[in-house]
């Protein structure tokens, strides 16, 4: 009797536990059913990856499977990069030099995706009013530019092209927000950004574009997981692709309902969005050799200025939709 009845008693208990190793058990065997986190990176220049933020159609596709998505802004691309490499997100977008100086650095990162960089997406600009007319002019002067940035690279090149070496100029690195200040205040000369804040200051500021990608070879943007992300759940991560370039196609043809959307999702007004979305094209392409070939002429320029620690191979970084070889 006290034996049934101690059975009795510990019965439930033993369910329970049983149950919940079940659970447990399942829940690293079948993925679908794993509570897991998606951890997403984004800029206010991420385009697409704002307009799926702002609609939830990433979090309705992965609802089934128990995977829960959460988003975490960030001011330019190196600092997305670098939450990445501490693990506190798994995939972002950012510009071409970022996952450089990623790599460079030793993060355990890969390139997953690429996006054509417009040409007028970026540029150095300058006061309406100011002396400076030509890059050349820009010898010996303080240009803001945020480090490791698609702007970085932008000034970079542009210098290149006008004859100057980087060393030309006075750098002052900062992050938009501070350089568009340091830039009003006359604090610096010339500032190199990227959109959305090269259309904000258009629209706010007396400014004047003295160099974009007009007469240079454009680069691209790219789509970035960690490497561990990519390994562990490949099927995830396509999924997640596969929803950015629906997203882009639909937006493509829905190019009025995007201006709402970010003017709303990023706090800047319609004009400013406007003037942005007539630049772009965010359609995924294939990664190919020639867009391997693109990044690994960014990351040479930046190699023989010495402004990575060592060179870098970009191709060991990307990966093909799991097909590494």
């Amino acid at each position: 009797m006290t034996s049934h009845s101690s059975t009795h008693r510990t019965g439930p208990w033993r369910i329970a536990l049983a149950l919940s190793l079940l659970i447990f058990a399942l829940s690293y065997a079948l993925p679908g059913w794993a509570a897991q986190t998606l951890s997403i990176g984004f800029q206010k220049g991420s385009g697409v990856l704002s307009v799926v933020k702002a609609q939830g159609t990433l979090e309705k596709r992965l609802a089934d499977q128990g995977v829960q998505v959460r988003w975490h802004e960030f001011p330019a691309g190196p600092q997305l990069l670098e939450a990445l490499n501490a693990g506190s997100i798994d995939f972002g977008y950012t510009g071409a030099p970022p996952p450089v100086f990623a790599q460079a650095a030793g993060i355990e990162m890969r390139y997953v995706g690429a996006i054509p960089a417009a040409r007028d997406g970026e540029a150095i600009l300058v006061p309406e009013d100011s002396p400076i007319r030509s890059v050349a002019d820009l010898e010996g002067k303080r240009v803001a530019v945020q480090r490791g940035s698609s702007a970085n690279y932008l000034l970079v090149a542009a210098l290149a092209h006008a004859g100057l070496d980087f060393k030309a100029i006075q750098p002052a690195y900062l992050t938009p927000a501070d350089a568009r200040a340091a830039f009003t205040n006359g604090n610096v000369d010339a500032w190199a950004v990227w959109d959305p804040y090269l259309s904000s200051a258009e629209h706010d500021l007396d400014v004047r574009v003295l160099a974009d990608y007009s007469q240079l070879e454009p680069t691209y943007s790219f789509y970035e997981a960690s490497t561990a992300f990519t390994e562990e759940h490949p099927d995830l991560l396509r999924e997640v692709l596969d929803e950015l370039d629906q997203t882009a196609v639909w937006a493509s043809s829905h190019r009025d309902e995007v201006v709402s959307i970010l003017a709303k999702e990023l706090g800047l007004p319609e004009a400013v969005i406007d003037a942005w979305q007539r630049k772009v094209d965010y359609s995924l392409v294939p990664i190919s050799d020639a867009v391997i070939d693109n990044q690994q002429r960014v990351a040479n320029a930046f190699s023989d200025l010495r402004l990575i620690p060592a060179p870098v191979v970009v191709e060991e970084a990307f990966w093909r939709n799991g097909d590494d070889g």
